[in-house]
């Protein structure tokens, strides 16, 4: 018998070979989340110190404003995904050349399409997990178009990274401490929400492939190639073009979008407000406005009917508005709402949030009912602008990304309204 038949009695067992999969892929997990950790963070500090040689050396103005808040802010949104993204490609371009990831495309492909997918949309829901983003471009390898775009439309469902900053500032007002079985309750509500965005990616696609009509018949015909060391050159190939595609494809749609959110946090039409298009109305104009004044602080009041039912006030109607840029803005954001200076200081922003009430009634903002219909909206809602940028590039159209952003909004409106209702 051939090594590879001997390897493949393991690797392709019908309850074996599903644990070896998803062993696999909590590595890659965990790989993500390692090794691209101090990349990612040497890009964020880099461009950090670059805006502050700015400040430092360029006179304060709007234009000085528009550069560090705006410009480089943007270019950070995009360039700090290129570690997660050449990382990911590079792990699954191993599993490629070496002939695994055909078997366990092989493996899960019956399942998979009994929902509208595709065996190869696992790789693109676990890689879900660490970001979306090099998930969705994942999704490149899926060759019938009715399953790339259902797998594409789902993806973002599965909690990324960018959510645990949200779940664990607002946990602590839904959840006490305690254990239940020897289990924290805090960490079992955290798996509880994403195992709701599991849930949610799954029963997604089996509607859309109700809904989705295509003549293209699905099917999976492979040879499954023998055991072989991957090809250095090939790899290299693979993450360049992965990474230059979303640099250069959707790169350029989150900087413009970071751009109109800084606009937005930035000026507004009250007194005392600078103008972008001139001269300063007086002294106190060359300051950059309070949230509450600045258009977004005004979007955020006026939204607050709409989202009164539930439970939100126009404070986290802007935390929504702004962390539409990236969900962990959230944090920052309520730390400017809060006048935090560090918004790394989540025990201040946590103290602060405890303590608010609602100015009308005297109640506080952040309770039980509250928390969690917050929690369940940033479960189902499309809060990233990267995203949706990137399923533009993937798609070719605006079309699909509007229908994502309708749909996953919509849920999240109707889950939230639901929660806030029945618990207060």
């Amino acid at each position: 018998m051939k090594i590879t038949d001997q390897i493949d009695k393991w690797v392709m067992h019908p309850v074996l070979g599903v644990i070896f999969f998803f062993l696999i892929m909590l590595l890659i997990f965990q790989a993500i989340f390692a090794w691209a950790a101090a990349p990612m963070d040497f890009i964020e500090a880099t461009m950090g110190q670059l805006g502050m040689l700015i400040r430092n050396t360029v006179p304060a103005g709007w234009i000085t404003d528009l550069v560090c808040d705006g410009l480089l802010a943007g270019l950070t949104g995009i360039l700090v995904f290129i570690p997660q993204i050449a990382i990911l490609f590079f792990l699954i371009g191993i599993l490629e050349e070496i002939g695994y990831m055909a078997r366990a495309v092989s493996m899960f492909d019956v399942m998979m399409r009994r929902i509208g997918l595709n065996g190869r949309s696992i790789v693109a829901l676990v890689s879900g997990g660490a970001c979306a983003i090099p998930a969705i471009m994942s999704t490149r390898n899926i060759s019938n178009w009715k399953e790339r775009l259902i797998t594409i439309m789902v993806t973002p469902f599965i909690s990324c990274s960018a959510r645990i900053p949200v779940y664990a500032i607002l946990i602590g007002f839904a959840v006490p401490q305690g254990r239940i079985l020897g289990f924290e309750q805090q960490g079992l509500a955290l798996m509880g929400l994403y195992g709701i965005g599991i849930v949610a990616a799954l029963l997604a696609a089996y509607v859309l492939k109700q809904i989705i009509k295509s003549e293209d018949r699905s099917f999976l015909m492979m040879e499954l190639p023998i055991y072989r060391p991957p090809v250095p050159k090939n790899l290299f190939f693979l993450v360049f073009e992965k990474t230059k595609s979303f640099v250069l494809g959707a790169g350029k749609i989150i900087l413009i979008i970071s751009l109109v959110l800084w606009f937005l946090a930035s000026f507004g039409p009250g007194p005392g407000t600078p103008d972008p298009a001139g001269e300063s109305l007086s002294t106190e104009t060359r300051q950059r406005p309070k949230l509450e004044e600045s258009y977004a602080g005004i979007l955020g009041k006026s939204i607050e009917p709409v989202i009164a039912p539930l439970g939100f006030d126009w404070k986290i109607g802007i935390a929504l508005i702004c962390s539409f840029a990236a969900r962990e803005v959230f944090v920052g954001t309520m730390a400017t709402i809060y006048s935090i200076d560090d918004d790394s200081d989540v025990t201040s922003i946590r103290t602060h949030m405890a303590q608010d009430r609602n100015q009308q009634t005297g109640e506080l903002i952040y309770t039980a009912a509250t928390t969690w219909s917050l929690l369940i909206f940033y479960v189902f809602a499309m809060q990233c602008m990267s995203t949706l940028a990137i399923v533009k590039r993937e798609t070719k159209s605006w079309k699909w990304p509007a229908i994502q952003f309708v749909m996953m909004t919509g849920l999240a409106y109707l889950g939230s309204f639901v929660v806030y209702q029945l618990l207060s």
